[in-house]
C-alpha cells in the first residue's frame, strides 16, 4: 500500500532491499523463525540464503546466514506526512496544532472531545481514534466509559543512533537477528545514500532525545559482528526516537493493539496502543484496520 502511495502521490522512495544476517547457530535459529513468521503473514520476496550468497551481494559483509527480503524499503518520512496532509485537507479535514485533547465524554452516539492547549474548548464527533503515541494510555484513562483494566502499560525504549560518514559500504540495509526490546542495532540508509546505524535499546523514564557520544562504544561492537571493517573513529552521534512499548525488559515483545468497538463495545471509538516502529511504514494498513473496526 506503501508503495503504491508514494507512486501516486511524488513520495520519494526506494525498494533497496534487507538482510537480516546471524553470526552464530543461535541467531541462525532466530532469522529462520522470523522467516517461518514472515512466509505466514504473507510477506512476499522472503528467503533464506547461505553466507556464500550473502556476501556475494555485500562483499563487505560477514555472516554465518542470512534472511533476504526483496521489497524492504526506504521513503522520505516527512514528504509522507505532507502527502498524507494534503490528502486530509483535500478531502475536507482540518489539523488544529497545539490543541490536545485532554477528555472523551459520551454524548449522544458520538463523543465530546475537551480540548486544552492554547484554544481550550470543545468538539462534537461521530467517532474518535486515540491515536496520540506516548499520551494513548493518558487520554484512554480519561474516557468515559473504557475500562481502565484495557489500558496496557506503556515501556519506554529510547533507540539512538550514530552516523557514518563517507562511501556507503553496503547497497541495502543490514539487520542484525532481533535482540531483546528491538531488532537490533541495524544498518540504514537515506536517499542520499547517507548510512546510519541503530537503534540500540536504552530503557528509559522520560523523553530525552540526545544522544550520548559515549554509546558508541557499544555501537562498534555491536556492528563488527557483521561488519568488522568499520574504521574506527566512523561513527558520530546523529538524533534519537523513543517507542512507546507495550513490553519491558525481559518479556516477550508485545504486538500493536488496536482496541476497537468489537473488543470493547464502545461505538466511535478506536484507541492505539503501542504504536512504534513499523507504525509509520505501515500506516495505511493500519487506518483500513481502524475504519473497519469503526464500520464493523
Amino acid at each position: 500500500m506503501l508503495y503504491a502511495f508514494c507512486q501516486s502521490h511524488g513520495v520519494p522512495h526506494a525498494r533497496v532491499g534487507k538482510l537480516v544476517v546471524a553470526t552464530s547457530e543461535a541467531e541462525t535459529d532466530k532469522i529462520a523463525a522470523l522467516y517461518v513468521q514472515g512466509d505466514a503473514n504473507g510477506v512476499e520476496g522472503l528467503r533464506l540464503i547461505d553466507a556464500s550468497e550473502a556476501q556475494r551481494l555485500e562483499p563487505n559483509l560477514a555472516c554465518t546466514a542470512a534472511l533476504l527480503s526483496e521489497e524492504t524499503g526506504i521513503v522520505d518520512s516527512h514528504a509522507l506526512m505532507l502527502a498524507l496532509q494534503g490528502d486530509f485537507e483535500a478531502c475536507g479535514g482540518m489539523i488544529a496544532f497545539h490543541t490536545p485533547a485532554e477528555r472523551l465524554l459520551r454524548h449522544g452516539s458520538g463523543w465530546l472531545v475537551v480540548l486544552g492547549g492554547r484554544t481550550p474548548g470543545e468538539m462534537v464527533c461521530d467517532a474518535v481514534v486515540n491515536a496520540t503515541s506516548f499520551s494513548a494510555q493518558d487520554l484512554a484513562r480519561c474516557t468515559e466509559g473504557y475500562p481502565p483494566e484495557r489500558v496496557p502499560k506503556q515501556v519506554l525504549a529510547k533507540g539512538n543512533y550514530f552516523g557514518c560518514p563517507g562511501k556507503p559500504a553496503f547497497t541495502r540495509l543490514i539487520y542484525p537477528a532481533p535482540v531483546d526490546g528491538g531488532l537490533g542495532t541495524h544498518l540504514t540508509r537515506d536517499l542520499a545514500g547517507q548510512m546510519r546505524f541503530g537503534p540500540d535499546v536504552e530503557w528509559v523514564d522520560e523523553l530525552n532525545y540526545a544522544v550520548d557520544p559515549a554509546r558508541s562504544a557499544v555501537f562498534y561492537a555491536a556492528i563488527r559482528r557483521y561488519w568488522p571493517g568499520l574504521p574506527d573513529g566512523a561513527l558520530v552521534p546523529d538524533y534519537a526516537g523513543i517507542r512507546p512499548k507495550l513490553s519491558g525488559p525481559g518479556e516477550p515483545a508485545v504486538d500493536f493493539l488496536i482496541d476497537g468497538p468489537p473488543a470493547h463495545g464502545l461505538a466511535g471509538l478506536v484507541h492505539l496502543f503501542g504504536i512504534e516502529s513499523p507504525g509509520l511504514t505501515s500506516a495505511l494498513s493500519i487506518a483500513e484496520d481502524v475504519a473497519d473496526q469503526l464500520e464493523a
